[in-house]
């Protein structure tokens, strides 16, 4: 995967949308918006992502990561927390059809309903995720002791 000059995860594309949207990351949700395109292409290298495969991502942030996970996999279910970022989502991930976002907080999901609700029993799932460090052990604990079936997960820890 290349990060291309028009990626959201563009170091620039990124201040700009930022800029434009007057938003600072929320230190109380412990936000690192990811613009590296090198972690970026290493995180999803990590994923191996097949055209069949179910993303979980948690924390989308602005988009960056959920873009480059909506270009390989067949679908992307996106869990952010924070209101103010899916207006952004919304238009930054308009072309990727196969994105659906949920304004949920993670910790607080069902799982195995939500695997219910979206037929996702005899798919195969991977978490990709780009955690704040505060909130990784909680959401790895959940993770790990999910009553479904998970092929996969990487997870970055911010520092």
């Amino acid at each position: 995967m290349v990060v291309e000059k028009f990626d959201i995860a563009d170091p620039l594309r990124t201040q700009l949308i930022l800029k434009e949207n007057h938003l600072r990351p929320q230190k109380s949700l412990g936000q690192n918006f990811l613009c590296t395109p090198q972690v970026l292409n290493q995180i999803i290298a990590s994923a191996q992502l097949t055209a069949t495969d179910i993303v979980l991502e948690i924390g989308p942030g602005i988009g960056g990561l959920t873009q480059q996970l909506a270009k390989s996999a067949a679908q992307v279910f996106a869990f952010e927390i924070d209101q103010r970022l899916l207006p952004i989502l919304k238009t930054n991930l308009a072309n990727y059809p196969n994105i659906t976002l949920l304004n949920v907080d993670f910790l607080k999901l069902d799982l195995q309903q939500f695997w219910q609700q979206n037929r996702l029993t005899d798919r195969q799932v991977k978490v990709v995720a780009n955690l704040p460090y505060y909130i990784t052990t909680p959401i790895l604990l959940k993770l790990l002791a999910a009553p479904v079936p998970l092929q996969q997960l990487v997870l970055m820890m911010q520092k």
